[in-house]
C-alpha cells in the first residue's frame, strides 16, 4: 500500500516543473537562482536587486530588467548592474529582476522547438517564481517590464499580449516597427513569419489599442539608432489614441549604460493614471 501511494504521489507531479535553487548571493549583492525548466535549454538565471531595508511585511513592485543577449552575456552593459549604481531599489523601493534566456531572448516561444519557448518561461516559470519567493505584489500594477532595442520590443509584446497580467512596459530604442523576422537574429526565434505576426508589436497596438485608451501604461523614451522607429510607433498610438509617455531624445549609445534607465524606472513607477 505504501508503495502504491509513493507511486501515485510520483505520478501527480508535473513533468514540466522547474527545479529552482535557493538563492546565493554574488560579488555584486544580487541574490541568484539557478533555473532547470523544459521550456530552456540548460540551466538558466534569475538575479534579484532588492532594497536594502527589505520589510517581508510589504508587497513590493518588481521591474523586469529584460535582457538584450543570450544567456550572461554583456557587450551591451548589464541592467541589473545600472539599476544598483543608481541605487534604484532603495530611492524607489521597489525589487528589480533580471532573467537570462538559453538563446537570443526576442521573448517569444517558436512554433516547433520546445527548447526555444521564452514567453513561457518568463510568464509560467520567472514571474510565479518570483511572486513565491519574494515580498512583491501579484498583480498587474505591480509587473512592470523595462527594456532597450530587443527587450524594448519584448516589453511591449510582453505587455500587449499579457494585458491581464503586466501593468507597464517602458522601451527605449528598440526596432518597433519591424514587420518580419530575420533582422537582429529575430529569425531563430520566431521561426515562421506566422508566428511571428502573433508578436509583431504594430499589430498589437492596432488589435489592443482599446484597452490601453484610459491608462497610461506604455513608455517610449530616448533613441541610440532607432529614432525612426519610434517616431513612427509614436505616430502609430497617437492614431489610435492609446496613451502612452514618449521621449524624442536625447541621443545616446545603444547600451544599459548610457544613462536612460532611471527615466524608464522612474515613469513605470510612476502612480497609473
Amino acid at each position: 500500500m505504501a508503495l502504491c501511494l509513493l507511486l501515485g504521489a510520483a505520478l501527480a507531479q508535473p513533468t514540466d516543473a522547474p527545479t529552482i535553487s535557493d538563492a546565493k548571493k554574488d560579488d555584486n549583492g544580487f541574490l541568484v537562482h539557478e533555473i532547470k525548466s523544459p521550456y530552456q535549454a540548460g540551466t538558466t538565471l534569475v538575479r534579484v536587486l532588492v532594497p536594502e531595508k527589505l520589510d517581508k511585511v510589504k508587497s513590493y513592485p518588481v521591474v523586469y530588467v529584460l535582457p538584450v543577449e543570450a544567456s550572461t552575456e554583456s557587450r551591451y552593459g548589464d541592467g541589473l548592474k545600472e539599476v544598483k549604481k543608481l541605487d534604484l531599489q532603495n530611492t524607489l523601493k521597489a525589487v528589480f529582476v533580471a532573467p537570462t534566456f538559453s538563446q537570443l531572448p526576442w521573448y517569444a516561444d517558436h512554433p516547433t522547438n520546445k527548447d526555444v519557448r521564452q514567453e513561457t518561461y518568463f510568464v509560467k516559470v520567472v514571474v510565479p517564481f518570483v511572486e513565491k519567493t519574494y515580498p512583491v505584489k501579484a498583480a498587474p500594477d505591480g509587473r512592470l517590464l523595462m527594456g532597450f532595442s530587443k527587450s524594448g520590443w519584448g516589453a511591449y509584446s510582453l505587455l500587449l499580449r499579457h494585458s491581464d497580467v503586466f501593468g507597464k512596459a517602458a522601451a527605449w530604442d528598440a526596432p518597433m516597427m519591424m514587420d518580419k523576422p530575420g533582422k537582429y537574429g529575430s529569425g531563430d526565434i520566431f521561426g515562421t513569419d506566422d508566428n511571428f505576426a502573433g508578436y509583431r508589436v504594430t499589430k498589437l497596438l492596432e488589435d489592443r489599442a482599446a484597452k490601453l485608451q484610459k491608462e497610461t501604461r506604455l513608455i517610449l523614451t530616448g533613441y541610440g539608432g532607432f529614432r525612426g522607429e519610434h517616431q513612427k510607433a509614436h505616430e502609430l498610438m497617437e492614431k489610435l489614441k492609446i496613451r502612452h509617455e514618449y521621449r524624442d531624445g536625447p541621443q545616446r549609445k545603444h547600451d544599459w549604460h548610457s544613462g536612460w534607465v532611471k527615466e524608464a524606472a522612474e515613469l513605470l513607477l510612476a502612480r497609473m493614471e
